[in-house]
């Protein structure tokens, strides 16, 4: 079969098949092969026969009758298999590692969060530790007897995500570093062997977390905003990634609203990032608190943590910076909101604990600033993933991936039923390394 110049070999083809009979039964589990013949289009014989692979990959389960049909033997059932695989999310913060693995349904099997001054490191010895914390987190006991099928790690920066070197990312002092390869070497170094490995921009996978399991999952036109010492935004249209030509869209951090304002760590004066980021709010929140040096991890904690106790205690100076602080984020989202009509603004990171004292201000500058009447209908509202949501949207992008058909499948471990013979999987599962066979990959899926 021929497609412009090149070649679709029918491994291929089976494999695009397999992907597709996967993500079916995902959105219609628990279901029987006919109900997958009639939802993709493919034949009884077909379905049989992708649905025996597949639970030879421990990927997809039988679990029962049903008790629906009316003629003929009731059919067999189908449903994810949750015990076979997992996938890997990483964040990298200026003050924090966050690790997320979740396994075939996105439930969480481990999450970690690790401080670490990730500015002062360097991207060398950065990319050493986040090397050693995937390590670990591939050898946690949650993961015994699983293939990992990706890792997926999120930077506060610009990402060529194809070929995932982090262009530029002032809050950490990075520019052209190729992460993506080196994690690779290092994770090889270290026995990981074969792991794909993906680097993308750490609002866009929280937007992907808040639209596949946040609070306000399936809201297909979202915006999501790290509220860290930086500020990006994640933007979903129709459930899609908003991209833009080189992969740069949502920097709404460096959204100019002061041009006499504060100098930003971009160089330029009055960014949004300068007004409202957490830097900017603990210095007015906590001015007697605030240190000389820039904000290690250590300190935005525990700086976090006074700011909402003085706030909680009515402290006009803390109450004060923090309505100003959801002002200008009302005014950057009231620009956000013009330019892209997402029906949800979803605030993340330190923004949550936070909100209480930012959201009014925010929510009211955002519908007087914005041109549609109400802002469009716009709603904001606060995460409820917590530090995790970008290495949560890794994880589940990675999941997703393999549903797509963009990540190898995990290699067989039980011999696959003969369709024709009804019967079930054969022999006992082995344990297997994990990802034995899949190579590091520069795909990225643009649906969320």
């Amino acid at each position: 079969m021929s497609v412009g110049s090149g070649t679709v070999s029918f491994q291929t083809v089976r494999e695009t098949n397999l992907g597709v009979v996967l993500r079916t039964v995902r959105e219609l589990a628990p279901c029987s092969r006919a109900a997958v013949a009639a939802a993709t289009g493919l034949n009884k014989t077909t379905v049989s026969s992708l649905v025996a692979d597949l639970m030879a990959r421990r990927l997809v389960r039988e679990t029962g009758r049903s008790s629906r049909q009316r003629v003929g033997r009731p059919g067999v059932l189908l449903d994810l298999d949750d015990s076979s695989i997992a996938a890997i999310g990483l964040e990298v913060n200026v003050d924090y590692l966050s690790v997320v693995a979740v396994d075939l349904l996105q439930r969480e099997l481990v999450s970690r969060h690790v401080p670490f001054d990730a500015r002062s490191a360097g991207a060398e010895a950065c990319a050493r530790h986040i090397a050693r914390t995937l390590g670990a987190t591939v050898a946690d006991p949650a993961l015994r007897g699983r293939t990992v099928v990706g890792v997926s790690v999120a930077v506060p920066a610009l990402i060529d995500a194809p070929s995932g070197t982090v262009t530029h990312a002032p809050n950490l002092g990075w520019r052209d570093v190729p992460l993506r390869d080196r994690l690779s070497e290092l994770l090889r170094e270290a026995g990981v062997e074969g792991v794909p490995v993906r680097v993308d921009n750490d609002a866009n996978l929280g937007a992907v977390a808040e639209y596949r399991v946040g609070s306000f999952a399936g809201t297909a036109d979202l915006a999501y905003l790290t509220g860290e010492v930086g500020i990006g935004a994640g933007i979903l249209t129709g459930g899609g990634l908003l991209r833009g030509a080189s992969g740069f869209a949502g920097e709404v951090g460096h959204l100019s609203l002061a041009p006499d304002g504060p100098e930003c760590a971009c160089g330029r004066r009055g960014c949004l990032e300068a007004l409202a980021g957490i830097g900017a709010i603990l210095r007015g929140a906590v001015p007697d608190r605030f240190p000389d040096h820039p904000l290690s991890g250590s300190d935005v904690a525990e700086l976090v943590g006074t700011a909402v106790a003085r706030a909680e205690a009515g402290e006009d100076t803390a109450v004060g910076a923090l309505e100003r602080a959801g002002t200008w984020l009302g005014r950057g989202l009231a620009v956000l909101i013009n330019v892209t009509n997402p029906s949800l603004v979803v605030l993340g990171g330190y923004f949550v604990p936070l909100g209480p004292w930012l959201l009014p201000n925010c929510r009211a500058e955002a519908a007087a600033s914005a041109f549609a009447p109400e802002a469009g209908g716009c709603r904001v509202e606060l995460s409820s993933l917590g530090l995790s949501a970008a290495a949560r949207g890794g994880a589940t992008a990675m999941i997703h991936s393999l549903d797509a058909g963009l990540l190898p499948l995990p290699e067989p471990v039980t011999r696959a039923p003969d369709p024709a013979s009804g019967e079930g999987p054969a022999a006992e599962p082995v344990e297997h390394p994990a990802a034995d066979t899949a190579q590091p990959d520069g795909n990225t899926a643009d649906t969320a």
